[in-house]
């Protein structure tokens, strides 16, 4: 799996709520790519609650 962020992500920290391991806001979000493996299902969950739907999964 391989996820990312596109440009428009509002940092409004639902992807880490959902996804602790593999989402830190900063200035926008950014992904751990090391901690997704075994961490899919939140990653999707991540993905679903985000309200600018800018995090993209390639499985």
């Amino acid at each position: 799996m391989k996820v990312r962020i596109e440009e428009g992500c509002i940092a409004c920290g639902a992807c880490e709520s959902f996804c602790s391991d593999v989402f830190k806001v900063e200035d926008v979000a950014v992904v751990d790519e090391s901690k997704i493996s075994g961490n899919e299902d939140c990653i999707k969950e991540a993905a679903d609650s985000c309200p600018v739907s800018v995090i993209q999964i390639e499985e």
